[in-house]
């Protein structure tokens, strides 16, 4: 069973309640909402049967599974999209619940950062049609050539398209030839001022990227197979907006980077909400390293790929 993400606040409001054992306006105080509302959700909770009276903690599997991952790895909302046999298919329900969340993420005159691949395209495919004219949608990197699908201006214009928001495209290339070029174009006022605005955003959109031979940044020819995998011995871990991060979710020393015009991940973590989405289970890896960077605050991701990352985080703690 996947959470609405419009139910995630009555789950939060009972796990808090029920399994860390706050008082009703210590959850009010955590999650921003009046004592009131949390007495509401809480007896709705137990009328839908997301908790039980008599066994306090027990709330529907991969809720659960959502409140722990929230818990172990610091974040403020995880939704669970169910990839058991039996289950409708992952690759179609995470667009789609993806995107729901996303939509309750923005708020007026919000600006929305937004990164690029093949599953932020797919999220902006199924998005649906809004009138959000306040809101202004910007590219976080530099972009790529034309044969390439999914590319970071698409992703951009396509979710400021389905919102009929206002957006901003960077105008320069991902990768450049040398550090010294990539150095002189991100001292241009043009290019300066927009990588600069990306701390100021309030909410972006983005997933990580792996590191195996088939990663999207070989597919657009940023690197070959055979310098990522080298990169791969230097440290890499995954790849965030274009940048390779090490396992710690820091940018990687590296001659790549330098080449890169991309938002910095100082300013990325800046954004109050990062909305990260994963689906492929070969990023297991990538994800470890992003969430330990504390680059995401929500998260998308199937049930198996948060039973590995919990199991990894009891493992590592023991």
């Amino acid at each position: 069973m996947t959470t609405r993400s419009s139910d995630q606040i009555v789950h939060k409001a009972a796990w808090l309640y029920y399994s860390h054992g706050l008082r009703q306006d210590e959850v009010a105080q955590q999650l921003g909402i009046s004592r009131a509302s949390v007495a509401m959700y809480l007896k709705r909770a137990r009328e839908t049967g997301i908790v039980s009276i008599t066994t306090s903690t027990q709330l529907f599997g991969d809720d659960l599974v959502a409140r722990q991952l929230e818990d172990a790895f610091g974040l403020q909302s995880v939704w669970i999209v169910p990839d058991s046999n039996g289950a409708l298919d992952p690759e179609v329900e995470m667009p789609i619940l993806a995107a729901s969340v996303f939509l309750e993420l923005v708020n007026k005159d919000d600006r929305i950062a937004v990164a690029w691949g093949k599953t932020v395209y797919r999220i902006a495919d199924v998005m649906p049609f809004a009138d959000l004219q306040g809101v202004t949608v910007i590219q976080v990197c530099g972009n790529l050539g034309a044969p390439y699908s999914y590319r970071p201006d698409q992703c951009t214009m396509e979710i400021a398209r389905r919102l009929n928001a206002k957006g901003i495209n960077l105008y320069a290339p991902l990768v450049l030839s040398s550090e010294r070029l990539a150095s002189e174009l991100k001292l241009e006022p043009v290019v300066q001022e927009q990588l600069a605005g990306i701390s100021t955003c309030d909410l972006a959109l983005f997933s990580v990227g792996g590191i195996n031979d088939d990663s999207h940044i070989v597919e657009c020819g940023a690197l070959t197979a055979r310098e990522l995998k080298a990169l791969r011995g230097e440290g890499a871990a995954g790849v965030i907006a274009g940048q390779l991060i090490d396992a710690s979710g820091a940018v990687l020393d590296c001659a790549y980077n330098r080449r890169l015009i991309s938002a910095d991940l100082a300013s990325m973590r800046a954004i109050p909400k990062r909305l990260m989405v994963v689906q492929q289970d070969q990023k297991f890896g990538p994800l470890r390293a992003a969430l330990a960077g504390g680059l995401a605050t929500h998260l998308v991701v199937t049930h198996s790929m948060a039973q590995r990352l919990l199991a990894a985080k009891h493992a590592a703690a023991a």
